[in-house]
């Protein structure tokens, strides 16, 4: 399939929203000029970034993985720039190849560039609502060193952790301290994140319950950032005094984004869960016309 025919959808996780291309045979070139196009909100599909659906065996950064996961989330970021992991995105990945009839109801293996996470995909209600999406999202790094982020003239310690890709998490008194986050907030020391990273800004609202906006590294402010969800739920249990490792017991937290809500949960092998909706709203095809006058 060439650019000059591409078909689309467009999907969402708690509002984090995605362009959904899907080509397993990985025949459409999508340089980061086209992607940054397909998720302009105002002269294209309008989108926190690009979900190319390609099966593992046709992707030579996927191959490896093909013997455990069929399908490779290949995920762009809005600017165009290539990212390991987004947590909502394979919520909504799944989602996908579900409505397209690829995999049912229960358990599948998603290949990304943050390794093979496992699915589940829960049965739809008796109401025939989509059931929520469940995915293992692997274990927490919590790198030593002391971190600052700041906003303005405000400052605050940041814990590192990493869920596949970097996360600045801070605890402010009102959320409202983290500005317009148009911009990345400024970090210190630089060597911790030497590509950048995603800044969550997180209020306590209630025994384990959190809310929290966040800077998405490469997207801006988002809706909801499933990966962030889960590096604020291991913060907020490291700062509440919980570590499964240590109790045996898991701990679960309710996260509140501007998009909705997400529950995150720590087992005690270290395995991060997290479980929310995940929504197909439009399919399309992209006009030719437009995509020609891509750079």
């Amino acid at each position: 399939m060439s650019t000059s025919q591409i078909a689309f959808l467009k999907g969402h996780g708690t509002e984090n929203d995605f362009v959904i291309v899907s080509d397993p045979d990985n025949a459409v070139d999508l340089p980061a000029s086209l992607v940054a196009r397909l998720c302009d909100r105002r002269a294209g599909i309008g989108g926190d970034g690009v979900l190319h659906v390609v099966r593992s065996a046709a992707h030579p950064e996927a191959r490896p993985m093909a013997d455990a996961a069929e399908w490779f989330m290949d995920y762009r970021n809005a600017d165009g720039s290539i990212a390991e992991m987004c947590g909502n995105g394979v919520r909504v990945f799944a989602r996908y190849l579900q409505h397209a009839g690829l995999v049912g109801a229960g358990d599948l293996a998603v290949a990304t560039r943050g390794g093979v996470k496992q699915v589940h995909i829960a049965k739809a209600g008796a109401a025939g609502d989509a059931g929520d999406i469940t995915v293992s999202m692997g274990r927490a790094v919590l790198p030593e060193g002391d971190v600052t982020v700041s906003v303005g003239a405000r400052e605050w310690p940041a814990r590192n952790v990493n869920m596949g890709n970097p996360h600045a998490v801070a605890f402010v008194d009102d959320l409202d301290h983290a500005g317009d986050l148009f911009t990345a907030p400024p970090f210190s020391p630089a060597a911790a994140y030497p590509d950048g990273v995603n800044v969550e800004f997180v209020v306590h609202r209630g025994p384990r319950h959190v809310a929290m906006r966040v800077h998405e590294r490469g997207s801006g402010e988002t809706r909801s950032c499933g990966t962030g969800a889960c590096a604020v739920a291991v913060a907020a249990a490291r700062r509440d005094g919980a570590d499964p490792a240590v109790t045996g017991e898991p701990v679960a937290y309710a996260v509140d984004l501007p998009g909705g809500r997400l529950v995150i949960t720590e087992r005690p092998d270290g395995a991060v869960e997290m479980t929310g909706p995940a929504v197909i709203v439009a399919e399309g095809v992209l006009d030719a016309d437009w995509l020609a006058g891509h750079p």
